[in-house]
């Protein structure tokens, strides 16, 4: 049994995923590994570019030891991301009141005489 360790491409935040492989199949010269699975007594294979694997190994131990790292590094990058946009979240809403009140603070000065508004004179 092979342990298999890829980066998910295309993904932003980038994402990994670990799985277990019976037989893989390539060769010096090519860009990809071909995974062979059995799923439902029928061969499935898979293609992954060589450039996508961060890890292909018969050792589970270190298999596990370097997907909980990865795990846990994606975890406290999370906890920040969540932290930020927490963060964003507050400050928006600091934003949206303060426009508000200027807003509010306008229109009751434009009701006044000398704010020049054409609106005023058609009501």
């Amino acid at each position: 049994m092979y342990y298999v360790i890829i980066k998910k491409p295309q993904t932003h935040p980038p994402e990994l995923m670990g799985f277990k492989v019976p037989k893989f199949i390539t060769k010096k010269n090519s860009d990809n590994v071909i995974f062979e699975f059995t799923i439902n007594k029928k061969v499935v294979r898979k293609w992954i570019n060589k450039s996508d694997i961060l890890l292909v190994t018969e050792d589970r131990a270190f298999y596990l030891k370097i997907m909980q790292k990865f795990k846990k590094v994606q975890e406290e990058q999370q906890e920040l991301v969540e932290e930020a946009q927490q963060k964003l979240h507050e400050t928006i809403d600091n934003f949206a009141q303060t426009m508000n009140k200027e807003f509010e603070s306008f229109e009751a000065m434009r009701e006044k005489d000398g704010i020049p508004c054409i609106l005023k004179n058609l009501d």
